[in-house]
């Protein structure tokens, strides 16, 4: 019997992307979804997210880096720098998600394994968001050592490594031949390579396996309506909605660029917004 398997990764609260995807999802009969994590921020999709996957017989769920930063800034006991521009940044975004989502939610997020390992048939597959022990970092990025991507097996009965985080497709394999696949990013395409950087279509892969193996490996690219979703953003307000409209339409990303948010934080008084939120938590 063959199993089909949709990995979905790094949507970072693109709905109308996340959308598209388990519309094409849908009509590739798959058997589950994977999600490996960054569901959330910087766009606008809140509570809609999590219900999607939902319904998509979405049966692993990785947390990834962006869902903790929202963890971290709901949690008393983890201090945030509001003098640091960036930090502000992603705790604005976090104050916006909070009023958009419910307590349900955040548990679920909460709930999100930090590494998994699943048995299809006769393969033993490692799921995590980057590497097993550390979602964020750029160690698996494209270019990376070969010494690197051998980290994402724990032991050489792992067969297959699939990851997310670096938001590009990518297949290659450890040093003694075991599979590593990252399916890319639903919400937020990169790419080094500026003819690539221009596709900006949502991406996602699906794996196949029958009892004598590995049948298929597919990668998926999948065109959405990006005005729809930047109407999204706009209508709900969006914090920084035009850093989120740049994102979507270029792939360029001003998240550690502290002189922009710095601008922007003093424009629209964030660093006092979020200071008044944090003393509510």
């Amino acid at each position: 019997m063959t199993h089909k398997i949709a990995l979905l990764s790094d949507v970072h609260g693109n709905q109308t992307a996340l959308e598209s995807v388990l519309a094409d999802v849908r009509k590739n009969n798959i058997d589950e979804c994977w999600f490996l994590g960054d569901l959330i921020m910087p766009g606008p999709g809140g509570k809609k997210l999590f219900e999607m996957l939902e319904a998509s017989n979405t049966t692993v769920y990785i947390r990834g880096n962006w869902d903790d930063c929202l963890l971290e800034v709901l949690n008393p006991d983890v201090y945030i720098d509001i003098n640091d521009a960036s930090d502000v940044y992603v705790g604005i975004l976090s104050k916006y998600l909070y009023e958009n989502i419910d307590h349900n939610d955040i548990e679920k997020i909460k709930s999100f394994k930090s590494c998994s390992q699943n048995k299809i048939e006769n393969l033993l597959i490692s799921i995590s968001h980057n590497l097993p022990t550390k979602n964020y970092g750029t160690s698996l990025m494209t270019i990376a050592k070969q010494e690197n991507f051998n980290k994402l097996f724990a032991s050489e009965d792992i067969d297959i490594a699939v990851y997310g985080h670096i938001h590009s497709q990518l297949l290659r394999y450890s040093d003694t031949g075991q599979l590593i696949v990252n399916p890319g990013t639903i919400g937020q395409p990169f790419s080094r390579r500026g003819k690539f950087l221009k596709d900006r279509r949502a991406q996602y892969a699906i794996l196949e396996i029958d009892e004598n193996g590995l049948v298929n490996l597919e990668f998926r690219r999948v065109s959405y309506d990006i005005d729809q979703e930047l109407a999204i953003a706009r209508d709900n307000n969006l914090p920084y909605y035009e850093l989120y409209q740049e994102l979507i339409k270029t792939g360029i990303t001003h998240t550690h660029d502290l002189e922009i948010l710095s601008k922007l934080n003093q424009k629209n008084n964030y660093v006092e917004v979020l200071q008044r939120f944090l003393n509510t938590l």
